[in-house]
This record gives structure tokens, sequence and C-alpha cells, in this order.
């Protein structure tokens, strides 16, 4: 039998889109008051969908981060929640003008948090979900899953996830961690 033991510490990443680039000096301030300071910030991805449309307005454009100190992958949903109130701090009238969605790198996976259920989601707490995004493969970097989101999948965001994977490896090998 193997005895319980505490996870390997991980790197959380958040993706933040909005149609009003206005919004990101304040968002990604809000982001380093909670998490540290912000290692990664990816460059603006145009992102493509429909799906958020009628809330967000459009062209949607993403940034995505990452933070110095490592977390517990415990801690997503507490992340996850404390991120959705984020949205609401950023709302317009009730309606939500920045989507602020977290997860998580692991050595070998790329985690994200949801509050809606699907098949391929398991239940963390407190009405949260996680998904494995993407699957590290040594050699060759992540690869995706039947169910990953083509904006993961493309080249610019994965160029961006293995950045980041890469501070990962880097932060464990010197001892720093949550």
């Amino acid at each position: 039998m193997t005895a319980p033991k505490e996870p390997d510490a991980v790197k959380l990443v958040v993706s933040v889109f909005t149609a009003d680039e206005r919004l990101f000096p304040g968002v990604l301030k809000r982001l380093k008051e909670c998490f540290g300071a912000i290692d990664v910030l990816s460059e603006p991805f145009a992102l493509d969908t429909d799906y958020y449309k009628d809330e967000l307005g459009g062209p949607l454009v993403r940034k995505l981060l990452s933070f110095e100190r490592l977390i517990s992958p415990g801690d997503l949903s507490s992340i996850k929640l404390l991120t959705n109130a984020m949205e609401a701090e950023f709302a317009e009238e009730g309606i939500r003008k920045a989507n602020i969605d977290p997860g998580y790198i692991a050595l070998e996976k790329l985690v994200l948090g949801s509050c809606k259920n699907f098949s391929h989601r398991v239940y963390v707490a407190e009405g949260v979900y996680a998904e494995v995004t993407l699957m590290y493969e040594r050699g060759k970097g992540f690869k995706t899953l039947e169910w990953t989101y083509p904006d993961y999948a493309a080249p610019d965001m994965l160029s961006v996830l293995n950045e980041i994977r890469k501070r990962l490896l880097a932060a464990r090998s010197i001892g720093r961690g949550s």
C-alpha cells in the first residue's frame, strides 16, 4: 500500500481575456496582490470564439501569466473562487467584462479549474472541477487531448506554456516552493 503524501508544488497560471484591453493593468495588479510577482506574461493573443460574445463583446484578447511563487495543486478550488470574485470586481452593472481563469502546470500536465462539470472533469471542492487540458510528453512538449480547447493547442500558447514549465523545473531545482 502506498502512503498518502503531499503533492509536489506546481506553477499557478492564469488566463485573462477581455474585449477591453484597458482592463489588463487593473486585473494584473489585483492578481499580483493575491499571488505575488508575475514571472511570465504573454503577449496578447487573439481569442477566436463566439461563446463569450454576448457577455464580453469582442474581439477578445487574452494574456496568459504565471507567478514566481509555487502553489499546492490542492489550492485550485480556492484560487478559482478568488478569481471569480475578481471578475465581479471588474464587472459593470453586473455584467462580467473580464474572464479570469486559473490553472496550474505540473511537470506532467496543464490543469484548468472550472465551475462547470463535464465528463472529463473531476470535482475538487467548493463547486470547482479540475480538467487535465494538456499532457506533457518527454522530448515532445505538451500534447493535446480530445477535449483540449483549440486556443490551448495553438503554437503560440504552447510556447508560453512550455516556458512556464521550464520555470517550474528551475524553481524546483533551486528549492523554491510554496
